[in-house]
């Protein structure tokens, strides 16, 4: 159930990069993001009221919501549809990638149980050098505006990093529908005043059917769909493993582009695709190995 769960994010997003690109041909790029997380968090109500979904009551709860909100959506998503204007969606994969190197050195301070291991760091390494030959021709950076995406790109790996950290370490007791609705709600207000402030009113705005389908696809599978089953799977697995889903996703993304867009597949994604999937498989598909049995030499008594 784990790796079926693990794979199907994989696949999820994946798929959004796809629909981000096509959106943002019609839309602007954070007011796109606000109606995304606005359809999700009206949906995402209603289910948590029609399913009585529990809800959190303590102090210590509402803070940790509040904070990884910031840093999953306010932060994160807002600095990534921001990047975007100035680096290739390549270069912003790459960086992005960077969620495992910093949920590595954070799994360290907050989870003892998840020990940082020569394996660990190999695996993703493999992976980040992986995505990084994928999108060799796109990781030219050409201006100052271009660096200051790049800086905030690997920002907002950092704040993803570390919500999914302290969600792993102090939010498993909480429903992961709950878990999704409250951090959108904190994080989603400075999104909003940027957009307004910035792009103007939305209503003027051509909503075209394609960016209609864009926002609620991303609403429903891209945000409430997969942040339930990635909550549910990080309160299941080690928290290195659960974000390995960020060294896949550049390579299905580059894969579906092509096969729908008809984009060129770079002539080294077969190779980088391996280096990925060794990678993954070194982490997430590893076996443990069983303690040897010793077989008492004494005869039964």
């Amino acid at each position: 159930m784990k790796i079926l769960v693990w794979l199907t994010l994989c696949v999820i997003w994946g798929t959004t990069w796809i629909f981000i690109k096509i959106g943002l041909e019609d839309l602007p790029p954070l007011t796109f993001a606000a109606a995304r997380f606005i359809l999700a968090l009206t949906v995402l109500g209603v289910i948590i009221f029609a399913r009585k979904i529990p809800q959190p009551v303590s102090r210590r709860d509402w803070l940790l919501l509040s904070g990884t909100g910031i840093l999953q959506f306010s932060i994160n998503y807002s600095l990534v549809f921001w990047s975007e204007q100035y680096i290739s969606s390549g270069l912003a994969a790459v960086l992005q990638a960077m969620i495992t190197v910093f949920g590595l050195a954070l799994a360290w301070i907050h989870l003892p149980n998840e020990r940082i291991t020569g394996l660990k760091i190999f695996a993703v390494i493999l992976g980040l050098i992986g995505v990084a030959v994928i999108f060799l021709e796109q990781l030219e950076v050409r201006s100052f505006m271009a660096f200051a995406g790049c800086v905030a790109i690997v920002i907002g790996a950092y704040a993803a990093a570390h919500a999914s950290i302290l969600i792993k370490a102090y939010g498993g007791k909480m429903h992961p529908a709950a878990l999704v609705f409250w951090q959108m709600l904190f994080g989603i207000l400075p999104i909003i005043i940027y957009a307004l402030t910035i792009e103007g009113n939305p209503l003027a705005i051509n909503w075209t059917p394609r960016a209609i389908v864009c926002v609620v696809y991303l609403s429903v599978f891209g945000t409430i769909a997969a942040f339930w089953l990635y909550y549910w799977l990080l309160n299941k697995i080690e928290s290195t493993k659960a974000m390995m889903i960020s060294l896949v996703t550049p390579l299905i993304a580059v894969i579906i582009g092509a096969i729908v867009l008809g984009e060129k597949l770079p002539p080294q994604t077969f190779f980088g695709g391996l280096l990925i999937m060794g990678s993954i498989g070194l982490i997430v598909f590893r076996k443990k190995l069983k303690p040897p049995v010793i077989l008492s030499s004494e005869p039964p008594a």
